[in-house]
């Protein structure tokens, strides 16, 4: 069974009111809800959050750039393909790896140094199926590919 893991925050809040305890509710929620679904030290965390006051069990706001911001940004970079993934990442301050996860999930890969899709537009496949077909026609005039 999936649960969310604010619905398991809102359960360790349950049971923090009843005055239950951390190691012991960590086993019951497990036993019900499917082994590792919550260790006893993330139990603990938040029943110290509790004790101490807090208790928004949502997740705080993060600082920093949002993801789609970068997203958006390394398209736009990209426009040209013939852009390094690390003049990217230098241009946005950010680490290279990032920018090359963030290119695979738009759907981009680097072929001989240029950013291209990973499935092939309608486009493309008429121009390779034309060269082939060109290919085909002068083997049978020049006989070039015999010496494969």
């Amino acid at each position: 069974m999936e649960v969310n893991k604010d619905k398991i925050r809102f359960i360790l809040q349950f049971f923090f009111d009843k005055s239950e305890n951390a190691s012991q509710l960590s086993e019951i929620a497990n036993g019900v809800y499917g082994a590792d679904t919550v260790a006893a030290n993330y139990v603990q965390f938040w029943f110290r959050r509790f004790r101490s006051g807090i208790f928004d069990v949502k997740d705080a706001l993060r600082t920093g750039r949002l993801v789609v911001e970068n997203v958006d940004k390394i398209t736009e970079i990209i426009v040209g393909r013939h852009v390094s993934s690390r003049s990217i990442a230098h241009e946005l301050k950010i680490d290279p790896k990032t920018v090359l996860n963030h290119l695979r999930k738009v759907g981009l890969k680097e072929k001989l140094h240029v950013w291209v899709p990973y499935e092939l537009t309608l486009k493309d496949m008429m121009d390779r199926i034309s060269i082939c077909e060109s290919l085909v026609k002068r083997n049978e005039i020049d006989h070039f590919l015999n010496g494969w």
